[in-house]
């Protein structure tokens, strides 16, 4: 196909014509293929453990029941098998780390959040009055407001201490 064309769409799919032909939608396990196919496992592996004809009928049966769209809400279940097996299989540090990234961006609905929190810890010091600042300088130790309007945003406890914040 051309770059410029696009896909012809679907057709609708007569659906007791298809539950007539479908070799999943006779098969004792149906529930259990569909619930793995939404889950992002292999189509193929499908097909070859519950003795499908093809993956292709796993598509054909997908389609006509919208697993496709379900599945693709739940790109965190692909997500988490690929952080699963970063331990059994070769995988580099910045690929691992990418999921997880992707993985922590992703909300329960399978949308997308940009999560973007900002903090000025310059701001924060000159709201500090001439004591607190002495006291910061001479042994470290900050205003409890200034822990709690810090403790307030997501810093893990390693980068805070990294950062002379308790």
């Amino acid at each position: 196909m051309s770059a410029g064309r696009k896909k012809p769409a679907r057709k609708p799919v007569s659906q007791r014509r298809h539950e007539a032909q479908c070799s999943i939608c006779k098969h004792a396990e149906r529930a259990e293929i569909e619930a793995e196919f939404v889950a992002w496992r292999s189509p193929v592996a499908l097909a070859v453990e519950h003795g499908l004809p093809d993956r292709a009928s796993i598509y054909r049966h997908a389609h006509a029941f919208g697993l496709i769209a379900k599945r693709q809400r739940n790109v965190r279940a692909a997500l988490e098998r690929i952080i699963e097996k970063a331990g059994e299989v070769e995988v580099t540090a910045p690929a691992v780390v990418a999921a997880i990234q992707a993985y922590s961006k992703i909300n329960a609905a399978g949308q997308w959040v940009e999560r973007s929190e900002h903090l000025n810890l310059n701001e924060l010091f000159e709201r500090m009055t001439a004591q607190e600042l002495e006291a910061y300088a001479r042994d470290g130790t900050l205003p409890g407001w200034f822990t709690q309007t810090v403790s307030a945003t997501p810093i893990d406890s390693q980068e805070a201490g990294n950062h002379g914040i308790s």
